[in-house]
């Protein structure tokens, strides 16, 4: 990236940061802004914003924020408050996350025959995990019930760290048919990816939440550098994890996982990272995304491709997340609210940049262009209907009166940490 580049870019963050607060809870949502802004100044509009999808930079920055954003979005779920208080994500993370990767590929074998079942799989699990972000306005809506804004916040915090190993396997036997030279392993990438990976994380994670605890209590850490000790120890879970051969990724998903439930002492840090660096990095992603991958997954664009992006973020979700809901005894608008709010996006677009874009699957640009287009789509539809259809869905639940949707459930933290931003505004005013 050029000085010209890296200016376009940081005074488009500056402008937005000038209009934040007129747009949070509209239909204009940071991720859709981004988006819309990288490709107007990338390779598809105006071109002055150069990315190289290749340089070195833009992996590095991809990785960080992947690690990052496992390792914080398992390590702000509690899991005996999950495990208590919060069976519907538990029920659209078993069930429903197995069924729509099912389904997806079933519908992508369909659609598009050139695909092995590896790479049809591939692309189901490509577009499984699920973004909050870019339907905010649901998550944040007091409108909404909070089990139900709650459900959607623990299921996107978890699913892109469920996920993960089976995009890895599949991206691995999908390479097995193309005769890439590494892919003849895909055995030993099992064994050694899908058990070391999550042994370092399980193992990192206890021992980084005992010594963080033993430290505070005996006040030897500052709030300041417990932040950079807990963003240290995610990139140490990664690293630990590659160097005895497993998978970095899953390890920092496990670690957050293990660090969050382990840790005794209150964190604030992870509220505020979720706020500004991660937020950042975040928003960057989506910048990168506008301008180098979609120009690039337009080009390979055609109706099956659009077809196939309509039923991933309709059917192909909705039926598996109603399926894993039965029984609950949740109303049908409900059902398909959740079904609905399940937005492709940041997941997505880092597993495309780090896995996709590194493996030697035979059509390679088809799944680009499919993830993309599907990521854009949903950025789209998702942003413009989180607000209305969070008003219009907080009305509904008020005339429900006492039912499943309206049981008092605990608040965890958002991944952008708004809970406290609403609590705070809410301190200001009262005083």
């Amino acid at each position: 990236m050029n000085l010209l580049s890296l200016s376009v870019t940081t005074g488009g963050l500056m402008l937005y940061s000038l209009v934040s607060g007129r747009l949070q809870g509209t239909i204009i949502t940071a991720p859709l802004v981004f988006i819309m802004f990288g490709f107007a100044v990338g390779t598809g509009g105006i071109d002055i914003a150069k990315v190289d999808l290749g340089h070195s930079t833009i992996h590095f920055v991809a990785e960080i924020t992947l690690i990052l954003v496992l390792f914080t979005d398992a390590a702000r779920i509690d899991l005996a408050r999950l495990r208590r208080d919060h069976n519907l994500p538990v029920r659209m993370l078993v069930i429903g996350l197995p069924l729509t990767i099912a389904a997806g590929t079933s519908i992508a074998t369909l659609l598009f025959p050139k695909f092995s079942f590896s790479e049809a799989a591939l692309l189901a699990a490509l577009l499984a995990p699920t973004d909050a972000a870019l339907g905010q306005a649901v998550v944040s809506a007091k409108e909404v019930p909070v089990r139900i804004r709650q459900a959607i916040n623990v299921e996107s915090g978890l699913n892109d760290g469920i996920a993960l190993p089976a995009v890895l396997l599949f991206a691995a036997l999908a390479s097995v048919k193309s005769g890439a030279p590494y892919a003849s392993n895909w055995i030993q990438f099992g064994l050694l990816q899908l058990t070391l990976g999550p042994l370092a994380g399980v193992v990192v994670g206890w021992v980084g939440a005992r010594l963080l605890d033993a430290a505070a209590e005996r006040s030897w850490v500052n709030s300041s550098f417990q932040g950079i000790g807990i963003l240290s120890l995610a990139v140490f879970t990664y690293v630990a994890a590659q160097l005895i051969g497993g998978n970095g990724f899953i390890a920092a998903f496990m670690g957050g996982m293990v660090f969050g439930s382990t840790l005794r002492h209150p964190c604030t840090f992870l509220l505020e990272f979720m706020e500004t660096e991660g937020q950042l990095l975040m928003l960057i992603a989506f910048l990168v995304f506008g301008a180098a991958l979609l120009p690039e997954g337009l080009e390979h664009v055609n109706p099956t491709v659009f077809l196939h992006a309509i039923l991933s973020l309709t059917l192909i979700r909705m039926i598996p997340i109603a399926l894993s809901l039965a029984g609950a005894g949740l109303r049908s608008p409900t059902q398909l609210f959740l079904g609905w709010f399940g937005p492709r996006g940041l997941a997505s677009i880092l597993f495309v940049l780090l896995i996709l874009e590194e493996s030697k699957v035979p059509h390679r640009d088809e799944l680009l262009s499919i993830t993309v287009v599907t990521v854009a789509l949903s950025a789209l539809l998702h942003g413009m209907t989180a607000a209305p259809l969070a008003k219009l869905y907080g009305r509904l639940a008020v005339r429900m009166g006492e039912c499943e949707e309206n049981q008092p459930v605990c608040e965890l933290p958002l991944r952008e940490g708004l809970a406290r931003i609403e609590n705070d505004s809410e301190r200001k005013d009262n005083t």
